[in-house]
């Protein structure tokens, strides 16, 4: 009977695809991490999350209940993936890629082991790795020490390159194309999933034409009707729209695991006298926010001087959650860079090529006058003086009163 390997180096295909990035940001990005390291005085880091994965090799996983990760020491980079990918994680990534088989439990960190060694300091993300992963690793690796380097890769990650502000500029324009395809398709009668395919296919096929190499997944659409529109992450439904409708466009294109969005308040018809003065108030704050965003401000002070414009018109007490936060890998179900948040409670001065988004939500419950959920959604470059806002679709009544 053939030995059946634990792992193995399977670089099918021979040459790599284009990544998002080329290898020098890639190279830029895994020496900032390796300074980072030095400082914690980690000898190897073992990372498991998709973003910090993606971030540093460019390889997005496909978990299914499998584990993955990266392998970095002072000399090397190696995506550890489930034998089930094939030869798709060597092709998608920056630097080695070793794959791991099923034959026996554990083979994942027998392969990590294969790069990591034994005895060593190891850096891990401490918000992302379980109980029970830390058990296994003690048992394959025998760290000395583990050291929790997720707080320094996430500011690594809130800080710009000139390429991802690039691809983020055009991830917003892509949301643009989603948000009018969206407003087109708004009628009477319409079902709320309707109306998100519609956004939904317009901006996956933007994507493909303004990005031909890459891979297409996670692009979606929360399109909200009535009572729906109380929660800014509740799933789309079958409800159909009626003449009076306070509505919520969400459109959320994903390029290469980098997120943008668009969020914007509409209506069927005309609002009612109610709702377009909670509308228009919550106008007045994001256009308030748009003006606070640059650099030298805090996430807390903007915080501050948002809920002193509400609390002046008796509202605060229907904000639903923070202003706004950063942007870049990130999703649904991954990644979050919380230290960049608009929110009381994060200090964050902001710095020239941070990315955020200003998005207040007010949420007036229903049986009260103006019932629903109003929320505006730009996202800003912070610049040396200032900030672009790259956001393009109109909010408003002016725009968004539809039929």
């Amino acid at each position: 009977m053939t030995e059946r390997p634990e792992f193995f180096r399977f670089h099918n295909g021979g040459d790599k695809v284009p990544l998002p990035f080329s290898s020098d940001e890639y190279d830029a990005r895994l020496t900032g991490l390796r300074a980072a390291m030095a400082e914690a005085g980690v000898e190897v880091a073992v990372l498991t999350s998709m973003q910090n994965i993606a971030y540093y090799s460019g390889f997005l996983y496909c978990s299914f209940g499998r584990p993955y990760g990266l392998v970095v020491t002072a000399t090397e980079s190696v995506t550890i993936s489930a034998g089930i990918d094939a030869g798709q994680p060597w092709r998608r990534c920056h630097g080695d890629n070793i794959t791991y088989t099923d034959w026996a439990r554990d083979n994942y960190w027998r392969a990590i082991r294969s790069v990591a060694g034994e005895g060593r300091r190891v850096g891990i993300e401490g918000d992302h790795m379980t109980l029970a992963a830390q058990t296994a690793m003690t048992a394959f690796l025998s760290p000395s020490e583990m050291v929790d380097i997720a707080p320094a890769t996430m500011r690594q990650r809130m800080m710009k390159s000139p390429a991802e502000i690039d691809l983020i500029r055009a991830g917003a324009a892509v949301a643009d194309v989603g948000g009018y395809a969206i407003r087109d398709a708004i009628r009477e009668g319409t079902r709320e999933i309707d109306v998100a395919m519609a956004g939904r296919d317009a901006m996956e096929l933007e994507i493909a034409s303004r990005f031909p190499d890459a891979e297409y997944r996670d692009t979606w659409v929360w399109f909200q009707s009535g009572l729906n529109t109380d929660g800014a992450h509740n799933p789309v439904t079958a409800r159909r729209l009626q003449r009076g409708d306070i509505l919520s466009l969400n459109a959320f294109p994903m390029i290469s695991g980098y997120y943008t969005a668009l969020e914007r308040t509409l209506f069927v018809g005309e609002p009612d006298d109610a709702s377009l003065e909670m509308w228009n108030a919550n106008v007045g704050a994001h256009e308030l926010g748009l003006s606070l965003i640059r650099p030298g401000a805090t996430c807390s002070g903007i915080t501050a001087q948002i809920n002193a414009f509400f609390a002046e018109r008796d509202l605060l007490q229907y904000r639903s959650f923070g202003y706004g936060h950063s942007f870049g890998i990130l999703s649904h179900y991954y990644g979050r860079e919380a230290g960049l948040e608009l929110r009381e409670d994060i200090d964050t001065v902001l710095r020239p090529g941070m990315v955020v988004s200003m998005e207040p939500m007010l949420t007036i419950p229903d049986g009260q006058p103006g019932a629903g959920g109003y929320r505006e959604h730009d996202i800003l470059v912070v610049t040396e003086d200032g900030a672009e806002n790259i956001t393009g679709y109109p909010y408003g009544p002016g725009f968004n009163c539809v039929g």
